[in-house]
């Protein structure tokens, strides 16, 4: 998960600030490792909050000081990756779920279609910075149940209204992390971090 986060914050600009990460001797041998590591970062105000969301994880981690964690907030049940995976499957999508998932719901945004179903929101509103996506990826089952026959414009329906409850979710409990925890950053990591909707919002 360490490894999410800091990936998060390296990118390819100026030497202005500079990460040095030292590898233990035996790792080194081992793995034929540099002694150090140097890497350029986006500027991080401390203390951040990491949302880490892939195929099995979905957390938020409290970062006070580089290299020191404190999950204030996790999934109880499914990751988000994992619900688009099955949500995608229930839609009759390829694997990996996600993209096929997020194609879908960015077609139904263009056409700006009026939107005929309405999925839960897990968790929004419980008081706490934990996340549920079982119920959500069940809720999905259920409407496509009762729809029988799946049309594409039925499954863009349905996979816009999936990723906007998702996206909901995800993006309410982390403001109410960094509200909490005063975070002076926002990083957000994992494969699931490639959703450009996610990321726009």
């Amino acid at each position: 998960m360490e490894g999410h986060v800091i990936i998060s914050a390296v990118y390819g600009g100026n030497e202005s600030s500079k990460l040095q990460v030292s590898s233990n001797k035996k790792d080194a041998e081992t793995y034929g490792l540099e002694d150090t590591v140097s890497c350029n970062l986006s500027t991080v105000h401390l203390p951040a909050i990491a949302l880490l969301i892939s195929g099995g994880h979905t957390e938020i981690d409290l970062m006070p000081e580089w290299f020191s964690y404190e999950r204030v907030g996790q999934t109880r049940d499914d990751a988000v990756g994992e619900a688009f995976d099955k949500v995608a499957r229930l839609l009759g999508l390829p694997y990996p779920g996600g993209p096929e998932i997020s194609r879908l719901a960015k077609q139904a945004r263009q056409l700006d279609l009026p939107q005929p179903y309405k999925l839960p929101r897990p968790m929004l509103n419980s008081g706490d910075l934990d996340f549920s996506f079982s119920g959500l990826k069940t809720a999905v089952r259920i409407l496509v149940e009762k729809i029988g026959g799946l049309t594409d414009g039925v499954r863009m329906h349905i996979a816009r209204e999936f990723e906007d409850a998702a996206a909901d979710v995800l993006v309410s409990k982390t403001l109410a992390a960094a509200e909490k925890y005063r975070a002076q950053t926002v990083i957000v990591g994992g494969g699931v971090s490639a959703n450009t909707y996610i990321k726009e919002r």
